[in-house]
């Protein structure tokens, strides 16, 4: 059978229709550099791993599988986080359909939802990610704090959206600032692909 490996996706807009929220420069490195490194590393893993199985050598497993999560989940949440955007002018403002009533519901308005995201992207220990995702046993919208790629994830919890505090996502463009850099993000939100996201989750 022969081998599959993941891909480095292309953007869905040009290098600079995120500008002034980010930077050219700043995307370019942070999708061409960052995220093919997860992709390298993440196939480098697979290779590895097909090629013990092939001779029967002995793997430590322990720590291939702990390197494969990382990469794989720092390729995923990239990929989620590239569609989430949307060029400056076309994104932002509040959502509509499923998505802004799940928000009402939940949280009681979107201010309350936008205020407590951004306290999740600005306090997320280390480096890491903060997630909009969706339980649907309980039905409800659900905030969550990536530490990493990798930790503190809620297993099957669909993902809606994401924002990666990692600082290689806006140093260039906010240095240490990272406050300015998540009040930058609701200014370029597709809320159109994350309602549709929901919207796909809801159907499954």
């Amino acid at each position: 059978m022969e081998t599959k490996f993941y891909l480095l996706p292309k953007l869905p807009y040009e290098y600079k229709d995120l500008e002034p929220h980010i930077s050219e420069e700043q995307l370019g490195i942070h999708h061409d550099k960052h995220h093919q490194t997860y992709v390298n590393g993440a196939n480098a893993i697979l290779q590895k791993l097909d090629k013990a199985r092939k001779e029967g050598a002995d793997l430590d497993v322990k720590s291939t599988l702990k390197e494969l999560s990382f990469n794989v989940g720092g390729h995923l949440l990239h990929s989620l986080f590239w569609g989430n955007l949307a060029p400056a002018g076309k994104g932002g403002g509040e959502p509509g359909g499923v998505l802004g009533d799940a928000i009402e519901e939940e949280f009681g308005s979107f201010e309350r939802f936008k205020k407590e995201f951004t306290q999740a992207a600005v306090s997320v220990e280390g480096s890491g990610w903060a997630a909009l995702t969706f339980c649907t046993q309980t039905n409800r919208p659900v905030i969550m704090q990536i530490e990493k790629h990798n930790t503190n994830i809620y297993p099957m919890f669909g993902i809606l959206m994401v924002l990666d505090v990692w600082e290689h996502a806006y140093y260039l463009d906010y240095k240490n600032e990272r406050a300015k850099y998540v009040e930058a993000f609701w200014n370029i939100v597709n809320w159109g692909e994350v309602n549709k996201r929901l919207e796909e989750l809801l159907k499954e």
